[in-house]
């Protein structure tokens, strides 16, 4: 999916309604060199989550339940690996942050 935004000059924030920051450079996805891609990095994502978690004081459940996701769904992010791009897109909008904030360049 990054790949695929890269390749149509779009960000992320672009496909969600009424985003504002859409256009804004802080959503921009970064370039990659030949043979490298974007990949969402979840373990950062999971940090920003359980750091803003914490400050509004709020439990693994009553924040998955306002991001709209499983608790496994949020937690599992710990582990690292993959997730889906939507899943990604709300937690960043409960974040109030650009996806881009949480991608990172990897080998094929």
């Amino acid at each position: 999916m990054l790949q695929m935004l890269l390749w149509l000059g779009r960000s992320p924030e672009s496909f969600v309604p009424g985003c504002r920051m859409a256009d804004e450079a802080s959503a921009r996805l970064p370039s990659v060199s030949p043979g490298r891609i974007l990949r969402f990095d979840t373990l950062r994502l999971y940090d920003a989550v359980n750091a803003v978690r914490g400050e509004r004081q709020m439990s693994w459940l009553a924040a998955s339940d306002d991001i709209g996701l499983s608790v496994a769904v949020v937690t599992n992010l710990s582990r690292g690996g993959r997730t889906a791009f939507p899943q990604v897109m709300r937690l960043v909008r409960w974040l109030r942050r650009p996806a881009a904030e949480f991608v990172r360049v990897a080998d094929r």
